[in-house]
């Protein structure tokens, strides 16, 4: 008996859907919802829909740790997956350099490609009393706990990193202020919002999602140049008198047993999606900047950033 043409064609698209979705990659946000490393995963997503036959692209997220999470997961438990990326930032380096990934190397996974750069930045809420750096780097040497900073992390991460080296120019003990630990840049802001804590040292493109909406006032970046788009207006801090600057990489890494054939596939991926001529535009959509490094030279970059993230946490005595 043979059966009707049309649940023949049902039958075909529904196998057809099912193979889809084994298939499709995956990229791992390790943090929560909102913050920079979404927008990493988003931008990646969005980039290879737009491809000619691009890539299909789901995310899931997967925080704890500020990352620490992820990265055990995959280098223990998924360590074969050739279709899953992670997103990374140089945060995510300053953390491997203090040993905040445990007994963790750079040389632990496979580093595919940079997608672009970011920069710190200070914010307050709208309401806030500080209306310039200096107005908050002043209140910090009156009285330091008496400013509440919410940070993607703990101590030593890359926003205690960003407060520490700015209270450093006024003679402020980083250990004599008040920090309140969070998981990633949506809820350090969602924490701002609610004025739980008072300033959030995060990034410009975690900012480009909430100044535009007049909740947030951005007091600071930390580029070496103001930074077009939304925050075109806010001065650096090198423009204020305080020579801080803290630039950030952002991009992807895949897990460690990834055949190099799958690794290849994905690097060259990234290499035509960058080389795209809607690309550019793209990513300043997201708030990164131009910063472009694949395979084995982004392999080179990480590994330099990590002995120089050593470097400096020895300054502040986080590591011996």
């Amino acid at each position: 008996m043979r059966l009707p043409s049309i649940l023949i064609l049902c039958a075909s698209l529904a196998w057809a859907t099912a193979a889809a979705a084994r298939t499709a990659a995956e990229c791992v946000v390790p943090s929560k919802p909102g913050g920079a490393m979404d927008l990493t995963c988003k931008l990646a997503q969005k980039a290879l829909r737009r491809q000619a036959g691009g890539e299909n692209m789901r995310l899931s997220y997967l925080p704890g740790g500020i990352g620490a999470v992820a990265w055990h997961t995959m280098v223990s438990q998924r360590a074969a997956e050739g279709d899953t990326l992670v997103a990374f930032s140089g945060g995510s380096l300053l953390n491997l350099a203090q040993g905040k990934f445990g007994n963790a190397s750079a040389g632990d996974v496979r580093w595919v490609a940079a997608l672009g750069a970011d920069y710190g930045m200070i914010a307050v809420r709208a309401d806030s009393q500080y209306r310039t750096l200096a107005d908050l780097l002043a209140a910090l040497k009156r009285d330091p706990k008496k400013v509440l900073i919410g940070v993607s992390g703990t101590i030593g991460s890359q926003d205690w990193m960003k407060m520490a080296m700015l209270a450093r120019t006024v003679g402020v003990d980083p250990k004599t202020m008040r920090f309140v630990a969070l998981e990633g840049g949506g809820e350090a802001f969602t924490a701002l919002d609610a004025n739980y804590v008072q300033v959030v040292p995060g990034d410009a493109s975690e900012a480009t999602l909430y100044a535009g909406a007049g909740k947030v006032r951005v007091l600071a970046v930390l580029s070496e140049q103001r930074l077009p788009g939304v925050l075109a207006s806010v001065p650096t801090a090198r423009e204020q008198g305080i020579d801080v600057v803290w630039p950030v990489i952002r991009g992807v890494w895949m897990a460690p047993q990834a055949s190099d054939a799958q690794y290849q596939h994905w690097v060259g991926v990234f290499e035509r999606m960058q080389a795209s001529p809607d690309y550019a535009q793209m990513r300043a959509a997201y708030g990164f900047y131009p910063f472009t490094l694949t395979g084995a030279p982004l392999t080179r970059y990480v590994a330099k950033a990590v002995d120089e993230y050593q470097r400096l946490a020895r300054q502040f005595k986080l590591v011996r």
